[in-house]
């Protein structure tokens, strides 16, 4: 496998296999874990091993509630039952210091902040301010490459499996990389789960081809055209979009196409009675969101009903061209109100 390092490769397979709840394994993943260390021979690459790979500690928390933490003895404990097995963290150092935050989170907070807010907390200001931040013991690298197997292990493949590939991506995964971790883990965690993970990691790595080709090969996806650059509408738009109308007797229909990154700023369908308009998403990932609320992903056969007088923005995921036909409601003294632009804040919490 020339492709991914040896130690990549086994940091894949420890993850797939804690993940897959296949726990009446785990002799068989620790004979892994021995040949693999005799192999290794990095000691700093060791931590994979003794899970300095605190990066899934939260996430193994939930799902199983299984470990033990054991001070005195630099060990914690991790299994099912009585199916448990011990494992000895190397470091010397185990106290607590102060690192500059290498990811700044607010998911937490702007998802959960007030319906559960310590698990807000613990998301925002553990698992990333203290988990991520602590690349003296893992590269954000390596701990990008053990979330998104972990995540594939368990068939996550929803909007936070898209933001930690984001994540891989921008960390320094390669396409070639990505490609070769997810058939080596297709292996141990699942064939259906790696063809799920692909399709998403097609999207994040998109743009390494030629934009002419990704906007052909989404026109050829769907049965209505492109149409042509929205130039009227441009100023109320982040990146380039496209307008076809479809009809514009009785009920004015019209294909939107959002180029990757593309989004209309927030906006308002004012109305004296009726009106609003209707969103049938076709091709593509994209997303909507009304003021006040978590933004909700669109996928092609997904229906938005938008009332008059509700602010609201849609437009593409950062990776995915995406198509919704806007569908216009009849509406008395219906009128559109253009508003602030969604600034990248905004626009980036909608992936978490």
């Amino acid at each position: 496998m020339p492709d991914v390092s040896l130690d990549d490769q086994f940091a894949t397979l420890w993850a797939s296999w804690v993940f897959r709840d296949n726990y009446h394994h785990l002799h068989t993943f620790i004979w892994k874990i021995r040949i693999a260390e005799q192999k290794l021979e990095m000691k700093n690459r060791r931590i994979l091993v003794y899970l300095n790979m605190t990066v899934v500690f939260t996430i193994m928390f939930i799902q199983t509630n299984v470990y033990a933490a054991d001070a005195d003895d630099n060990a914690f404990y991790m299994g099912v039952g009585d199916r448990q097995i011990k494992v000895r963290i190397l470091e010397n150092d185990m106290k607590h210091k102060e690192e500059k935050m290498a990811v700044k989170q607010t998911a937490g907070r702007d998802a959960l902040g007030e319906f559960a807010p310590k698990f807000a907390q613990l998301n925002d200001d553990v698992l990333f301010g203290e988990v991520w931040s602590r690349e003296d013991k893992l590269s954000l690298r390596d701990r990008s490459l053990v979330t998104v197997v972990s995540l594939m292990a368990q068939g996550l493949v929803d909007s936070s499996f898209q933001f930690h590939l984001a994540s891989a991506k921008q960390n320094g995964i390669t396409r070639t990389e990505i490609a070769e971790i997810l058939t080596h883990a297709a292996f141990y965690a699942g064939w259906p789960k790696a063809w799920a993970a692909f399709r998403i990691a097609k999207e994040v790595w998109a743009e390494e081809c030629s934009e002419s080709d990704a906007k052909s090969a989404h026109a050829a996806s769907m049965l209505f055209p492109i149409g042509k650059p929205n130039d009227a509408f441009a100023q109320y738009f982040i990146g380039q979009s496209y307008l076809a109308p479809i009809s514009a007797d009785q009920v004015g229909i019209f294909n939107v196409t959002f180029e990757p990154g593309c989004r209309n700023n927030w906006h308002i369908h004012h109305a004296k009675s009726g009106g609003g308009q209707i969103l049938i998403c076709i091709s593509g990932r994209g997303y909507y969101q009304e003021w006040g609320k978590k933004a909700q992903e669109l996928l092609p056969g997904d229906v938005v009903n938008i009332p008059a007088g509700v602010k609201h923005w849609h437009g593409a995921t950062p990776y995915s061209w995406f198509s919704h036909l806007a569908v216009e409601v009849p509406a008395e003294e219906g009128s559109n109100e253009w508003l602030e632009p969604v600034d990248e804040d905004a626009y980036m919490r909608a992936l978490c």
